[in-house]
């Protein structure tokens, strides 16, 4: 009789909503090879905040209504998110060069762009 030609494997993985998208989340207590860095969610919405910080400064959009008409979002967003624009230049560092992934949602990381330089570091990153 031959060996069964069927194996079967079990990768303990869970599923988890991550900025209203599933994302695959490996065990607590597997240690990645090389961190993944930061959401790209993140860093697409830092991108974005500068863009539109950029269009303000050089009178390209003389409102944020203007901007949020042209990227068909609402201004109330645009406002909220325009705030990633002015972070301390320390937590861009970490976030873009470093790659550290914030402890924080986007929406909460705008939050913390309210606070001073001091005390954006440990809003972020716990």
């Amino acid at each position: 009789m031959s060996a069964p030609t069927t194996m079967r494997v079990f990768i303990p993985l869970s599923i988890r909503k991550r900025n209203g998208r599933p994302k695959i989340v490996p065990p607590a207590d597997m240690v990645p090879d090389s961190d993944g860095g930061v959401d790209p969610h993140v860093l697409r919405a830092i991108a974005r905040a500068w863009s539109w910080r950029r269009k303000l400064e050089s009178g390209e959009a003389s409102t944020i209504l203007d901007i949020a008409q042209a990227a068909d979002v609402t201004d109330r967003y645009v406002s909220r998110m325009i705030r990633l624009a002015y972070l301390a230049p320390a937590i861009l560092e970490k976030l873009a060069l470093e790659r550290c992934s914030p402890a924080v949602s986007v929406k909460d990381l705008a939050a913390a762009a309210e606070l001073a330089w001091k005390e954006q570091e440990t809003a972020v990153f716990g």
